[in-house]
């Protein structure tokens, strides 16, 4: 048995008013009041000086970003040349990439399914990763960004390497 102030847990006490308590619910007190010190501590890390249970959106926003119209954008065609460029892969390459990395499943799980070994599967995984690699890259060097953070994808009439050496030279030394 403990005995436990009613004044240091109930505010409208105004004197001291000693009470014996069982263990069990002085330890319930006492860790209702360390829970209670660690959310003060975090909100003022944090300084989330305004309530974390209220539903107004507060705490979607700071967990949810909003992307901008330039983030979805980037993010769409980013993904639609991923597609092209997976699509342009061996199907059985296609399709061992897309089991393992968007499915999820294990290169040993895949193997099972198709019946093969599991090296197999990870020599055309690592294959298929390099072969994509190049396909993007070769995507990258085709499209040019603008400064400024305006992403604006144009492809380019000749290389740079051709305009260097055709007899229009666009840029005069």
């Amino acid at each position: 048995m403990k005995v436990i102030n009613l004044r240091d847990i109930y505010p409208h006490y105004t004197q001291d008013c000693f009470v014996e308590v069982t263990d069990e619910v002085a330890d319930l007190f006492s860790e209702f009041d360390h829970k209670e010190a660690a959310y003060r501590l975090r909100t003022y890390r944090h300084k989330a000086y305004y309530s974390l249970d209220r539903n107004d959106g507060i705490e979607h926003e700071a967990l949810f970003v909003a992307l901008s119209p330039y983030e979805l954008y980037e993010r769409k065609v980013t993904m639609q040349e991923l597609h092209a460029a997976i699509s342009r892969l061996p199907d059985k390459q296609a399709k061992r990439i897309y089991a393992h990395f968007i499915l999820g499943m294990t290169k040993k799980d895949i193997a099972r399914a198709e019946g093969v070994h599991e090296k197999v599967v990870r020599v055309a995984i690592e294959r298929g990763l390099r072969s994509l690699e190049k396909i993007l890259k070769k995507f990258c060097k085709a499209y040019r960004f603008r400064p400024k953070n305006e992403m604006v994808y144009e492809r380019q009439s000749k290389p740079r390497a051709i305009l260097a050496r055709s007899s229009d030279k666009p840029y005069a030394a």
